[in-house]
């Protein structure tokens, strides 16, 4: 058995320029960290039993994989010539569709567990490189890469995406106590509001060249968050998010909806100084930057207009960054182990 978990992920600013149509005409850049809630997956040999085994929501049993309903699983083993003998399961602590990475983190944690499966052993820039590929290339999400990177290598990082395809990673080497500041000034709200990646995205895609000033404007943001970030200047990063957060807004019609800038507007006329929706937009979740004695009137506020609109899912969800990328738990096949 291996087990590999891969963290998912908050990003800050720049979404949206980490995608194709954008960084081949010029580096698109972003800022994110990696937080403490995960995608696992677990990879069980079974030589007895001639089938694929995928458990997620659901559960199917196959001949071939060609057969498997998962998109990313299927072109996974069907890439990597593995086709009988196996089972693979993947557990979360969030829902999906939440705009934290979580289906980047799954490919990420896959990649790296199949390829301990081949007994192969692969880097974190490997492994965000093979799962950029599954989903785009052979799934076909018309998607970015810097989940992937942000999965597998962990941490708060700048992310560049150079139009020869090459991807630049600058760790943002923030102090103990500016760390500890800006987690505490988080607060992140699970909507309850759930949608694909792929319908939001498709549009953005359609319209990058009529905006591609406004994404330049995003791309060039990043370095001056990033410094705001060695500052501990949380005012002045709340205020960068609320205006990235209205740039994104304007990419396409389906990034926001009235119940969203509901929510959002409530949680800025409360005193927060700033926030945005993580991920394509649409729905998932939503993060503000506070001070600490606004949070519990911005959480009343949130929560009252969540309550008033029926969002059953919607709750907070407590949040700390992590350094620790992708990694191997657990290989059974190797008689060792690794907890950390």
């Amino acid at each position: 058995m291996i087990v590999v978990r891969a963290p998912l992920r908050i990003s800050f600013v720049g979404g949206g320029t980490d995608l194709p149509d954008f960084y081949h005409q010029r580096p698109g850049r972003v800022i994110s960290t990696a937080i403490d809630k995960f995608v696992y997956v677990v990879v069980n040999r079974t030589p007895m039993i001639d089938k694929v085994v995928a458990r997620y929501s659901i559960t199917e049993s196959v001949s071939h994989p060609s057969e498997l309903e998962h998109t990313r699983i299927k072109a996974a083993l069907t890439d990597l010539g593995i086709h009988k003998n196996i089972e693979i399961s993947s557990f979360a602590t969030m829902p999906s569709k939440t705009g934290l990475g979580s289906s980047s983190s799954f490919s990420v944690a896959l990649i790296k567990a199949l390829n301990a499966f081949q007994g192969k052993k692969i880097d974190a820039r490997e492994a965000a490189e093979a799962a950029s590929r599954l989903e785009i290339e052979l799934v076909g999400e018309p998607i970015g890469k810097q989940d992937q990177y942000a999965a597998s290598l962990g941490g708060f990082n700048v992310i560049q995406f150079n139009p020869d395809e090459s991807v630049d990673v600058s760790p943002v080497l923030i102090d103990y106590k500016k760390r500890l500041a800006l987690e505490s000034s988080i607060l992140l709200f699970f909507t309850g509001i759930t949608r694909s990646t792929s319908s939001v995205l498709t549009e953005q895609k359609a319209n990058i060249d009529s905006k591609f000033g406004t994404l330049s404007e995003m791309a060039d943001s990043v370095p001056e968050f990033s410094n705001l970030v060695l500052e501990g200047d949380i005012p002045a990063m709340g205020a960068m998010l609320h205006q990235g957060w209205l740039k994104k807004k304007s990419l396409a019609s389906n990034l926001s909806n009235s119940l969203i800038d509901d929510l959002y507007n409530s949680g800025i006329s409360s005193g927060a100084y700033g926030g945005k929706i993580l991920g394509a937009g649409g729905g998932g979740c939503i993060l503000f930057l506070s001070p600490q004695d606004k949070k519990d009137s911005i959480r009343e506020a949130v929560k009252t207009v969540a309550e008033k609109n029926n969002l059953v899912g919607f709750r907070e969800i407590p949040v700390e960054f992590v350094q620790s990328g992708a990694e191997v738990l657990y290989n059974g096949d190797h008689f060792h182990s690794h907890f950390s």
